[in-house]
């Protein structure tokens, strides 16, 4: 199957444009013509993205993962139904204003959908201009629990840090009454994946305490001893960033692996060097990595981003799956923004990581996640998986914002 360049004709990626003076350019050799020159017979959709800043690594898998969905749900020809698909790039540069002028300026030019954002930030941005502009939004891979349920218009195309939460849980057999430690950062991340926890796992009856670190801590092994000292039943650590390697240092040192499970994501393939010795000892859940759902749809996926030159990973999921909604919400409701949410909600379908539903509640993601072990191969560590979690047994609350 031929990938999205049968979509949008001699689509380059090089060629998308920057943004300048916050207007948005619509990228070169894109399918058709940009707002209400468009044939009646086309939507418009505008897929805004970190194409450069902090984010521009998970912007790309965004990107190869979306354009595979689009090929697969429209089988290559850019049409669902009587509807071409008009679609346009854009980069937010992480920034959320930036990505707030594009859309104002999409809108302005008749655009029905949106999709995209890495960073939370962006995404509820973009959320509240969806609700103002009644527009659909599908928000990319950006994770906060606040995009869902925060207007009618707002749905998600990716997990979020409740399923986090309730997939940490599964590694003990039955959280009621037991003690379970979140070990985070003190900044908007870790609040947010503790905030997820304390929903999530205190419903069910656990007793969730937490040790929140300072963003400028170097030294660890204080904390690591706090951590001892309590005594939990679970360890859920939620951590990102350069500091990741001396933490999980400190955590070993101090025989934190000794007292209880650790548990903790599974980022992409570029992070597991920070682990260290410790990567043996942690237990992993993850929402995707590369040949964990071993469907069909999957291997669609990995063998359209391979067509471009590129590789699966981490989040080439959350792009494919807003391809195959963009195409349902269209094939649907045409033009129609109201028909698109109404043919998105409670829609079931098969994504890359299996049966996959958007709940007509709050427009949560409900979708298989995955609990993990790395193993040492030489000098790689090798993801293996150990058990799939289906979505149902680790849907989040129902969230109405």
């Amino acid at each position: 199957m031929n990938r999205t360049g049968k979509v949008l004709t001699a689509l380059s990626l090089g060629a998308v444009m920057a943004l300048t003076a916050c207007a948005p350019t619509a990228e070169p050799g894109s399918n058709g013509a940009a707002g209400p020159g468009a044939a009646e017979d086309s939507v418009n959709i505008g897929i805004i993205y970190s194409k450069t800043g902090p984010l521009a690594a998970e912007g790309d898998a965004y990107l190869e993962g979306l354009q595979a969905g689009l090929d697969y749900a429209t089988d290559g020809t850019g049409r669902v139904g009587d509807f071409e698909l008009n679609i346009t790039y854009h980069d937010d540069g992480g920034e959320a204003d930036q990505a707030a002028a594009v859309a104002g300026e999409l809108v302005g030019k008749d655009y029905k959908v949106l999709a995209g954002a890495a960073s939370s930030e962006i995404a509820l941005k973009l959320a509240g201009l969806a609700a103002q502009d009644k527009v659909l939004y599908i928000s990319g891979l950006a994770a906060t629990d606040a995009i869902s349920g925060a207007n009618k218009y707002t749905f998600r195309s990716g997990r979020q840090y409740m399923q986090d939460a309730a997939t940490a849980g599964t590694f003990l057999d039955d959280v009621n009454g037991k003690k379970i430690a979140v070990f985070t950062q003190d900044n908007a991340f870790g609040q947010e994946h503790l905030a997820a926890a304390e929903a999530v796992l205190g419903m069910q009856g656990a007793n969730v305490s937490n040790i929140l670190v300072p963003e400028d801590v170097t030294e660890f092994a204080p904390f690591a001893r706090q951590l001892v000292d309590a005594k939990p039943d679970l360890i859920y650590a939620a951590w990102a960033g350069a500091s990741s390697g001396s933490m999980w240092q400190a955590l070993d040192r101090q025989g934190a692996f000794d007292i209880a499970p650790i548990v903790t994501g599974l980022g992409e393939v570029t992070t597991f060097g920070a682990f260290g010795g410790a990567g043996e000892k942690i237990s992993f859940f993850s929402h995707y990595f590369p040949g964990a759902a071993g469907t069909d749809v999957e291997q669609e996926m990995i063998s359209s981003v391979a067509e471009a030159g590129k590789v699966a990973g981490q989040f080439s999921p959350d792009g494919f799956v807003a391809g195959q909604m963009i195409a349902r919400a269209v094939g649907e409701g045409g033009n129609d923004v109201e028909q698109m949410v109404t043919a998105l909600e409670g829609w079931s379908f098969e994504g890359p990581q299996g049966e996959t539903t958007v709940r007509a509640s709050d427009h949560g993601l409900v979708q298989n996640m995955y609990r993990v072990s790395l193993a040492r191969e030489g000098e790689n560590w090798i993801p293996e998986l150990l058990e799939t979690v289906p979505g149902e047994d680790i849907a989040p609350p129902e969230i109405v914002n």
